[in-house]
């Protein structure tokens, strides 16, 4: 039954053979997994795919043979329609001051819900549901002391408590085309090799000399593999404004990739807070604890941040400062953290450097990594290796 996924992953380019396809079949008649689409994508994957730079590609297959029936976020759920600026109230100061908010961030969250369930067409102007221009905590463009942005572009009032945005973010893809040979000769300088494991490589200079040490007679000798010893953690900023930088991204992925054999990598977005992820595609099931990187990787590690840094100032500063969910704790404790567990690090920023000194946020992020700050250029990553060694 699951031959044309089979065949649609084959097209979309995942590397997947019948044996995986029958390992598939016979879990899930062992009922592994059962009416449960979270379920069957993790199994599918597991079973099917065998390198982890084909995950982007198995997401977009899946996708394309399954068409909507993962689940859905709460902004995605709410048509476009509902949320296109048309007319605005204007409330007086006693209007404004009759407004009252839920006083509790939960209890708003299950309200917007149970309107979602309920509304069934746009509404504007109004002060219950879900749409633009009026008095309603939820939607967008309007006013209400303690509502839920949606769909907005940029801020309006400045009294949201919760940003909800249609948000789709793309993993960096390992087969784009690195356009810059230099950057990977960059990053080569970075390289530390050693020799660990069995001997299992012949070592000629030894054999050459050894054998003629005995007239002749062939003597073999053999040394241990030679591996880089680096270990490199990438951080990338992805979504928001860095969508603009793409392209030196990936190729700072792919240089990163093809130079370095232990490497880490993982995906925020503006500011490190207590998690990061591996696959933007399912962020919110798949979330990591930054504390499990500090705990999991020595301070061996070299530590890269990649992203422009540029932000609100108390994204970084306060808690409860990301525009995507509630921190507990500040992005600035978090950073804190990481350099302190990784002495060896630095940010890499594709801003360019003559911007900087107009964002807030970059003058305080580049604090924060001890000044070691350096543009996303040959000249700035030559720069940050030599910090780094």
């Amino acid at each position: 039954m699951f031959i044309q996924f089979f065949f649609t992953l084959r097209k979309f380019g995942v590397n997947a053979s019948l044996t995986e396809l029958f390992d598939l079949i016979a879990a899930l008649e062992q009922h592994v997994v059962f009416a449960d689409t979270d379920a069957f994508y993790l199994l599918a994957r597991t079973t099917l795919v065998k390198d982890e730079r084909d995950y982007d590609r198995f997401d977009r297959a899946f996708a394309a043979y399954f068409e909507g029936v993962a689940e859905i976020d709460l902004a995605n759920a709410i048509p476009d329609e509902w949320l296109r600026r048309s007319l605005q109230r204007e409330l007086s100061d006693e209007d404004k001051a009759r407004l009252q908010g839920e006083g509790d961030l939960q209890a708003l969250i299950d309200k917007f819900k149970e309107r979602l369930k309920e509304q069934q067409e746009r509404h504007a102007g109004g002060s219950k549901w879900i749409g633009t221009g009026g008095s309603s905590p939820f939607g967008a463009y309007g006013y209400h002391p303690e509502g839920i942005r949606i769909g907005q572009d940029g801020s309006n009032a400045r009294r949201a408590v919760k940003v909800w945005d249609k948000r789709e973010f793309r993993d960096l893809d390992g087969d784009e085309n690195l356009n810059n040979r230099s950057i990977k000769l960059a990053l080569r300088a970075l390289r530390k090799f050693a020799r660990t494991g069995a001997l299992n490589e012949l070592d000629l200079a030894s054999t050459i000399e050894a054998t003629s040490k005995k007239a002749g007679l062939l003597d073999l000798k053999w040394q241990a593999e030679r591996h880089n010893a680096v270990n490199v953690l990438i951080l990338f900023d992805v979504g928001g404004s860095m969508d603009d930088y793409i392209a030196e991204c990936e190729a700072l992925f792919n240089a990163a990739r093809a130079e370095f054999k232990h490497l880490e990598f993982y995906y925020f977005h503006n500011c490190v807070y207590e998690g990061v992820w591996k696959n933007n595609k399912r962020r919110f099931q798949e979330t990591i604890p930054t504390q499990e990187l500090i705990q999991r990787f020595g301070e061996n590690y070299k530590l890269i941040f990649v992203g422009d840094a540029t932000m609100g100032p108390y994204e970084i500063a306060y808690p409860g400062g990301s525009v995507e969910h509630w921190n507990e704790e500040a992005g600035a404790v978090w950073m804190q953290r990481l350099t302190g567990h990784f002495p060896q690090h630095v940010w890499l920023n594709p801003q360019p450097q003559e911007r900087w000194r107009y964002y807030p946020s970059i003058q305080l992020m580049a604090e924060l990594v001890d000044q070691r700050m350096f543009p996303l250029t040959l000249n700035g990553i030559q720069q940050a290796i030599r910090a780094l060694l």
